[in-house]
């Protein structure tokens, strides 16, 4: 045990706690969605007269979801463990934890880098035939794969300036990203000057340089501005015993990202169905399909902000073994994330057709749209808790219960009822797969998290009462 002093997640009220270390992280991650959002606008301005960049892009996601997945997985497992070695004092378990979990995040780079060589157009012909989109796509997925190191990089420093509490300077890494490559999309996509004209691959190129400005960023303030974490690779070799724990936390949450994508990706199949019906919808669809994505980080983002801070807070009072804050933390993030949701909601149901126009909708486009964002929206307020009741899981040790409720969601009910649905021939009906698969999970969320409490949290009660 070391001599590390008490952290104010183990002191200051839960309420005022809980906003102020997820703000900055809601709002980073707010500007993050705004940059994707902007990207998929200009990338959608490419062509006037179709959507294969859009598309391209869309079809694109799932391996930069993955991706982004394995680097959050990884570096949500280190944040679980140094919070809670923090609430213990731990500094050894801080400082290793910290150092192995870059040498994991190293690993994951590496298999990004091959599979965006050797997977990227395969991955695009299993989509579609359309040769334009395969190319965009192909060239998009091996520009961020092969600099995956930027963005492996600036979530793990990004993750320790959580652990410890300071989720302030998150905004400055994610922000100033954000803002260079919304500066550079227009010039590399469509040119200017001595810069040649990208289009997709010019999208890649200024997101990767975003990356790169928050990756160097996020390790200055480590190394200037977190004592608590000291990083030293003098001597170091890697703690199986200690990766295998992250791994156990991280798994779970690559996983689940990782049925995100597959959902994704099948999903857009499934909408490649209508072609059949009408020449044209199927593509139309998926372009709907991936605006939306763009469009909800807006209401998700901010949400996984308040659901890291609860997840470091939770897990830091874990381990400091003080159960009334880990459910003050519980509820007061359960009513923020609701609140944010039927914000969204309101949003979705009113403007549907101002938010397609950021993607240089044409009437195709609208017509599929406009009811779709409006029946996509429903569920956001049972996602809610959904997202909190997940990160509490991660903090508690018991990863396995999100990825559970992730399979039954994507996997045991929305897919299925999305084919299903797309059996009606109406493309209307199949949106509805997605407020049927969320009612599900929270269900599934609910007995998970009433469990969680009878096994790991009512306990420490008896123990904290024998402390006083």
């Amino acid at each position: 045990m070391s001599s590390l002093k008490e952290n104010k997640m183990g002191v200051q009220p839960i309420g005022r706690l809980l906003f102020k270390m997820a703000l900055p992280m809601a709002l980073s991650m707010l500007v993050q969605a705004f940059y994707n959002v902007v990207d998929s606008a200009y990338v959608a301005q490419i062509s006037d007269t179709n959507q294969d960049a859009l598309n391209a892009v869309s079809m694109a996601f799932p391996v930069q979801n993955i991706m982004i997945g394995g680097a959050t997985g990884i570096s949500v497992g280190v944040n679980a463990l140094l919070s809670r070695a923090l609430g213990q004092r731990d500094q050894k378990t801080v400082n290793t934890s910290a150092t192995n979990g870059m040498f994991l995040i190293l690993m994951g780079m590496v298999i990004s880098a091959l599979f965006g060589v050797f997977g990227g157009e395969a991955f695009m012909r299993s989509q579609t035939h359309n040769p334009q989109v395969i190319a965009y796509g192909t060239q998009y997925i091996r520009i961020i794969t092969l600099c995956s190191m930027f963005i492996f990089g600036e979530l793990i420093f990004e993750r320790l300036l959580q652990s410890t509490g300071r989720t302030g300077f998150t905004l400055i890494t994610q922000g100033t990203g954000a803002v260079i490559n919304i500066l550079l999309d227009p010039l590399f996509i469509f040119g200017w000057g001595p810069i040649p004209r990208m289009e997709v691959a010019g999208a890649a190129v200024a997101t990767v340089i975003g990356q790169f400005v928050a990756f160097v960023l996020a390790l200055i303030l480590n190394l200037k501005k977190n004592p608590e974490v000291q990083l030293s690779f003098k001597g170091f070799r890697p703690d199986w015993k200690l990766c295998g724990r992250i791994m156990g936390i991280a798994i779970p949450s690559i996983i689940m990202v990782a049925i995100g994508s597959v959902m994704y990706y099948l999903f857009n199949i499934i909408l490649m169905r209508y072609e059949a019906v009408e020449a044209g919808l199927g593509e139309t669809a998926t372009a709907v399909f991936g605006a939306y994505f763009k469009l909800q980080s807006f209401v998700f983002m901010p949400v996984f902000g308040i659901n890291n801070a609860a997840l470091a807070i939770a897990a830091y009072n874990y381990g400091a073994q003080k159960p009334k804050r880990i459910m003050q933390t519980i509820r007061c993030g359960a009513v923020g994330a609701m609140t944010l949701m039927l914000i969204g909601i309101s949003i979705f149901q009113i403007f549907p057709q101002q938010l397609l126009g950021f993607f240089n909708a044409n009437d195709a486009m609208k017509e599929v749209g406009v009811p779709a964002l409006r029946t996509l929206c429903l569920p956001f307020i049972a996602a809610g808790p959904c997202i909190i009741f997940g990160g509490i899981f991660q903090a508690l040790g018991k990863s396995v219960y999100s990825l559970i409720v992730s399979i039954a969601r994507q996997i045991v009910i929305l897919l299925p009822a999305a084919f299903l649905l797309s059996m009606t021939g109406v493309v209307e009906a199949v949106w509805f797969a997605f407020p049927i698969a969320e009612v599900m999970s929270l269900l599934v969320s609910v007995v998970m998290i009433l469990t969680l409490y009878r096994k790991k949290i009512k306990p420490l009660y008896a123990i904290s009462e024998n402390k006083a």
